[in-house]
């Protein structure tokens, strides 16, 4: 190997422990986010009321417009929508890492030396793979919300506090 590709081989490799652990942090935050939407699901029949955070920001911020609930959806949506999209692209690149050395081990006949590296890769890749599908799961299904509660806003029907959406859509 000349210099540069030696100097290339070593920034990728620099990479990889980095890579591992925004990984292991978006699937932490893709089983938070998961379990948050399950409590947001059953939250409500036990309790009678469902957390409805443009409201909330609507009355914190009396007169704000459309574009300010505009940008509390998107800031609410920020975290699901970077998982469920960076996190497949980190995978392939922790795939990628291993794969050099894992070639280097073929051609020198270390099966051993090229199955440790391939199974980092893999399990990388599958890690990547469950937080991506888990936070865009959870980011449709919280988008759809968000935006029944701006149309309900748009309309008129959301309820002032402590009212329910049923009282407001009478009131309107």
């Amino acid at each position: 190997m000349n210099v540069l590709e030696l100097w290339l081989h070593e920034i990728g490799a620099l990479f990889m422990t980095p890579v591992l652990l925004v990984l292991v942090l978006m699937f932490a935050h893709a089983l938070f986010a998961l379990g948050a939407l399950a409590y947001d699901l059953i939250a409500p029949p036990l309790t009678g009321r469902r957390h409805r955070p443009l409201l909330a920001h609507a009355i914190a911020n009396p007169g704000c417009t459309i574009e300010d609930l505009e940008l509390k959806l998107a800031a609410l949506l920020e975290r699901l929508r970077l998982t469920s999209r960076i996190a497949p692209m980190l995978g392939l690149v922790a795939t990628m890492i291993p794969m050099g050395p894992a070639l280097i081990a073929v051609a020198n006949g270390d099966s051993i030396g090229m199955a440790e590296q391939l199974v980092v890769a893999f399990a990388a890749v599958i890690v990547a793979l469950l937080s991506a599908s888990m936070t865009y799961a959870v980011l449709l299904v919280r988008r759809r919300w968000l935006m029944g509660e701006l149309n309900d806003w748009l309309r008129g029907r959301m309820p002032a506090d402590g009212e329910t959406l049923r009282a407001a859509e009478e009131r309107a």
